[in-house]
């Protein structure tokens, strides 16, 4: 006879947790046997054969790391590669930025993107306690799903506000601004400096302004996502105008840098948080008091950061040679996210497929948010073997030229099927 259980964490204290939604879909597209399969799920970039692409100046920035006589692997200072943190911070606030020459920036290396949203969250939670601070974080509706996650799991509770409208598939700018407006003083919020994810909706240069008004009125705390610089547009400094701006305007704010995307180094997880203090007498005190705060945090979760993607993101960033074909490589990557946009908006526009298909085009980066119900992406995949969120998010590079007919046929068919 078998024992009853003894552990500490049965059912009902430890649930099984669902699978990840974007896991799940990958597994699933693995398993699908079908030569026609298409994956629209992937949020990494594929070339026009649907391969991961390595980017040359990525290649070029290994040759010379692995010849380096001095290459060892010993840990990092806990703040992390200063070759890399300095010129992250340069490319996220511009290299003339005020903050940096008067030194009023903190920054430290992370586990990419998501672990430098953590370690501000983190931050915020431990020390965002300022007289009439509100630690609830507002969050556009819809985001990163994981940003819910992050938030919530380090005590900051979340509320939303509205940014994609759904019947002109572009932003509902003033059900933002009125939501910022109504929120309490001093709150959090979380803001995509570009390529919104998960719609491809972005705030236009005007629009940037009339939220960084509101945002500095109600004496809010802005929290930027950057993840897609120089990927989006193709250009790095287009891609960073929102922080600089608010940067400009005077506002403390941080920061959450990934190069996952715009140098290809998913698997390295190299990152950067920043701090940037508002201009006053003390922001200097600020700033060091700060850094230290952050070192003692990144200190107890992961000590020291990774070294190699690190290097990989230094070397490039500190060789002009190496910078300028890395913009190369970013236009190539966001040209052909732009060509695809081009070429699913004509085909869907050519066979007549009900409703309109501007936003396609309208949006930008790596996503798009097609308009498609829950039905229709389920019938998608019954189908056709076309996989995506359910929610009607496609990924723009997992389209080339010999599948982008193919999903435009498809998408005609379930929308026709469904009217």
């Amino acid at each position: 006879m078998a024992p009853l259980s003894t552990t500490s964490f049965p059912a009902e204290a430890v649930p099984q947790a669902p699978e990840d939604p974007l896991f799940g879909l990958m597994r699933a597209y693995k398993a699908d046997t079908s030569p026609n399969k298409v994956d629209l799920g992937i949020g990494a970039y594929r070339d026009n054969n649907g391969k991961p692409w390595v980017l040359p100046v990525v290649k070029k920035a290994d040759d010379l790391i692995r010849s380096d006589p001095d290459l060892n692997h010993e840990y990092l200072p806990i703040a992390g590669l200063a070759s890399f943190t300095s010129k992250a911070a340069e490319l996220s606030l511009g290299a003339s930025s005020a903050a940096l020459g008067e030194k009023r920036v903190a920054s430290v290396q992370t586990i990419s993107g998501t672990g430098a949203v953590h370690l501000g969250a983190l931050f915020l939670a431990k020390f965002y306690k300022v007289d009439g601070a509100n630690r609830t974080v507002y969050v556009s509706n819809p985001t990163w799903a994981n940003h819910n996650q992050i938030f919530t799991n380090v005590g900051l509770p979340i509320a939303t506000y509205p940014y994609f409208d759904r019947a002109t598939k572009g932003l509902d700018i003033n059900g933002m601004l009125k939501a910022l407006a109504d929120a309490p003083e001093r709150s959090i919020i979380l803001l995509h400096a570009c390529a919104h994810n998960p719609t491809g909706v972005d705030p236009s240069p005007e629009q940037w302004r009339d939220i960084a008004e509101v945002i500095k009125a109600k004496k809010h705390f802005p929290f930027f996502d950057t993840a897609y610089q120089g990927f989006a547009s193709g250009d790095l400094d287009r891609d960073a105008s929102a922080i600089r701006y608010f940067v400009k305007e005077g506002s403390e704010l941080v920061i959450a840098q990934s190069f996952s995307k715009n140098l290809g180094l998913y698997g390295e997880r190299a990152g950067a948080f920043h701090y940037v203090a508002a201009p006053a007498s003390d922001a200097t005190d600020t700033t060091t008091r700060v850094a230290s705060q952050l070192a003692i945090l990144q200190r107890s979760e992961i000590s020291n950061p990774p070294i190699y993607g690190a290097k990989v993101a230094a070397t490039v960033l500190n060789d002009p040679a190496l910078f300028a074909e890395w913009q190369e490589n970013l236009r190539t990557m966001s040209g052909r996210i732009i060509t695809m946009r081009e070429a699913l908006r004509s085909k869907l526009e050519e066979y007549g497929t009900p409703g309109t298909w501007k936003h396609i085009t309208d949006q930008i980066g790596m996503f798009s948010f097609t308009g498609l119900t829950e039905a229709q992406v389920a019938k998608l995949r019954s189908d056709f073997h076309v996989y995506m969120t359910k929610n009607g998010r496609i990924s723009m590079a997992g389209l080339n030229t010999s599948n982008v007919e193919y999903f435009a046929k498809a998408v005609d068919n379930v929308v026709r099927g469904t009217q």
